[in-house]
């Protein structure tokens, strides 16, 4: 395994619904983590390589004209400051800023009939099931020296369906496993029938709607439903941003002959889901020249960061400016768990002052001023943090961070 690191600003607006403060948790299908991890995944031989190389400012890695060019997984530590971060470290005179992070990792090509182990395909789905966040690239150019796996003829709503079938089918084998396992519970003495009905009826109902070719991720589910759900970790219940790879002038004029397609296919099947275009061929020069601005990168981090439901809060004091990464919806004990576990157990309050506020304010940091019109909120344990927040933790034994 190899690591990269690469920063890049962050321009793109977070898509993601903004949290009422006081809302109720919501569970979301997935890890209950805010440590999230993505894989690039696709057809082999469509440009999965070439984007991770441009994601990574790196020519390391295996781009190749052949399919199965990447076997064993490589990880990549993707920074993403943002325009918040920027504007915090000049309010309070920060010596530096800390930028979160979104990892991915570049996952072999995938085949027709993978989920029976064609190609690379057992592994390939093996390593899916560990990511959280599915970056599938799909080719939308035409070139007659890169060849296709498929036929050799370009056709992304085939390659769409048939990445698609495959995790289905792939799903269908563990829900099939889980449901005999669950019936033998049955046969248990002391067996919490009750429990293990609602755990039946769940996995029947994910079977049904597989056989129907609908994915986990399209449903709605109840809390209870998602517990039972994402102890399966199924592929099918994994957010996705779609990646259409374009030739550079299709990139430039954001219009592609396949673009149409992809998004009636996406509303039809996936409509939870997420689509961007982007040029591996534009991205590799940009890279060439170190160049950041025009580059499609940061807008597709984003989108992912929005797709798994993650947002950012901030510390920030005269050393650093810090970003977290925090899932949405979490409340303020548990941002102050990502800062360190001590403060998480021993929270009392949380100081908070809100981007909507801070904005357009300027150095230096005027915490009287901020104070005296109201924009200094103090919240207890039920406070649902919201994206741009900037907050001060209060624990026990005087610890503050």
């Amino acid at each position: 395994m190899k690591l990269f690191i690469r920063n890049f600003a962050l321009s793109a607006h977070r898509l993601a619904k903004k949290a009422d403060p006081m809302a109720e948790i919501k569970n979301y299908l997935g890890r209950p983590s805010n440590n999230l991890s993505s894989g690039l995944v696709g057809l082999a031989n469509v440009g999965k390589s070439t984007f991770f190389q441009a994601i990574t400012k790196s020519t390391l890695g295996n781009p190749a004209n052949y399919p199965f060019a990447t076997i064993e997984p490589e990880k990549s530590l993707v920074v993403v400051p943002s325009e918040k971060l920027d504007h915090y470290q000049k309010l309070f005179g920060s010596e530096k800023k800390v930028p979160s992070n979104l990892t991915i990792w570049d996952i072999a090509g995938l085949t027709r009939n993978a989920s029976s182990g064609s190609g690379l395909g057992n592994k390939f789905l093996a390593d899916i099931r560990q990511v959280d966040g599915i970056f599938q690239v799909v080719r939308g150019f035409r070139d007659d020296d890169i060849v296709h796996i498929e036929d050799n003829k370009v056709d992304p709503v085939r390659d769409l369906m048939i990445v698609n079938d495959e995790l289905i089918l792939k799903d269908l084998e563990f829900i099939e496993m889980g449901i005999e396992k669950v019936t033998k519970l049955f046969k248990r003495p002391n067996a919490n029938k009750a429990e293990i009905e609602q755990e039946l009826s769940v996995l029947e109902r994910i079977q049904e709607m597989l056989y129907e070719g609908n994915k986990v991720i399209n449903e709605s589910w109840n809390s209870e439903e998602i517990e039972i759900i994402n102890g399966y970790n199924l592929l099918t219940a994994k957010p996705t941003v779609y990646l259409l790879n374009v030739n550079e002038q299709d990139y430039l004029n954001q219009t592609n002959e396949f673009l149409p397609q992809v998004e009636e296919w996406i509303s039809q099947n996936s409509p939870q889901d997420l689509l961007a275009i982007f040029s591996a061929q534009y991205e590799t020069q940009l890279n060439e020249l170190n160049q950041i601005e025009g580059s499609a990168i940061p807008q597709i981090v984003d989108k992912m960061r929005a797709a798994l439901h993650l947002v950012s809060f901030y510390t920030c004091g005269p050393k650093e400016a810090h970003q977290w990464t925090l899932r949405e919806g979490s409340t303020a004990p548990e941002a102050a768990g990502v800062i360190h576990t001590d403060l998480q157990k021993t929270f009392i309050s949380a100081l908070v002052y809100k981007w909507s506020d801070l904005k357009d304010e300027q150095p230096p940091f005027n915490e009287a001023q901020l104070k005296s019109s109201g924009k200094q909120h103090r919240h207890g344990k039920k406070y649902v943090v919201e994206d741009g927040d900037v907050i001060n933790v209060k624990a026990a034994g005087g610890k503050t961070r």
